[in-house]
């Protein structure tokens, strides 16, 4: 399961260069990193220039790399639509030659990528508690963020240094920021109602890193087990932080008139993460323990 790497024992004798440094997720790794001890350097080059990241690796002789820069699109994923070649350049070529300056210095790589490349179907309904594993071949390209990360992800397969981590609908106890699913959708005027996967950042970036640690490749379903829906999220939400939050739903057909792109709705199968880890925490456990707890504000 792991490449052999130049993963060894004690914090200290591991260093980290890691992309993404303006970026939410490269933020709180860099955080954990300081918190652990654990030596990081933040990469300087860009990921689509391949001399650039040479000499990163030449500079900060990593033991362990991570992706968490790319494009997602702001203010959400309908900024990809209309600027489609420069979301190939990050989520694709830059990935990509990422991947294959690490594989050339025989470093793992930890990629950071998306689990909203499936949707709700007929093997996989809505509810019925069967989710996606990592061998499923991507079903959803509706939009063409989604589309990108699936291309990137299957030719990725192609390189055993890589630790692909499908992550999906991030959340954390920074409640501030707006990227986490949880602000999103308080700030929405209305919101759909369907049960989801989703990634509690609190528990598993530091089980992130500690995948690097065991040399941890392939493709990893990196959410939590089971799925969580809006309005459960919502209700947590007015009975830990504001008892007088109030929302209101709409359909998915309701959606599609104010978005651009169609987004993917899915359960994936976390078997695989709970079984090296035995210590996760269920999707409702985890925003309990780590999002509303720590936030709460109610009596």
């Amino acid at each position: 399961m792991g490449f052999p790497a130049n993963g060894s024992d004690g914090a200290n004798s591991f260093k980290f260069l890691i992309y993404g440094r303006t970026g939410w997720i490269g933020g709180v790794l860099g955080k954990l990193c300081q918190a652990q001890g654990i030596d990081f350097v933040y990469g300087a080059g860009r990921l689509e220039n391949r001399s650039s990241l040479e000499a990163d690796i030449a500079a900060v002789k990593p033991t362990h790399v991570f992706n968490a820069a790319g494009v997602t699109g702001r203010p959400n994923v309908d900024w990809c639509e209309a600027h489609k070649v420069e979301t190939i350049r990050t989520n694709v070529v830059g990935t990509l030659t990422l991947a294959d300056v690490c594989r050339e210095k025989r470093l793992v790589l930890i990629n950071y990528a998306t689990g909203c490349v499936f949707e709700y179907d007929a093997d996989h309904p809505l509810g019925s508690g069967i989710g996606f594993k990592e061998e499923d071949t991507p079903n959803f390209i509706g939009s063409f963020y989604s589309k990108t990360k699936a291309m990137v992800e299957d030719l990725l397969k192609n390189y055993e240094n890589v630790c692909t981590l499908r992550v999906r609908m991030p959340i954390s106890s920074d409640l501030a920021n707006p990227r986490n699913f949880i602000t999103k959708i308080t700030r929405y005027d209305k919101v759909v109602n369907i049960p989801n996967s989703m990634t509690i950042l609190d528990e598993l970036l530091p089980i992130s890193i500690e995948m690097a640690k065991r040399n941890l490749t392939g493709i990893w379903n990196f959410t939590n087990p089971g799925v969580v829906s809006h309005n459960e999220i919502l209700e947590m939400y007015q009975e830990y932080i504001d008892p007088n939050f109030t929302w209101k739903n709409f359909t998915l057909e309701e959606q599609a008139k104010v978005i651009v792109a169609p987004r993917s709705n899915n359960e994936l199968d976390a078997n695989k993460l709970k079984k090296e880890f035995p210590e996760l925490l269920s999707i409702k456990e985890s925003l309990i323990k780590y999002v509303f707890l720590p936030n709460k504000t109610t009596a």
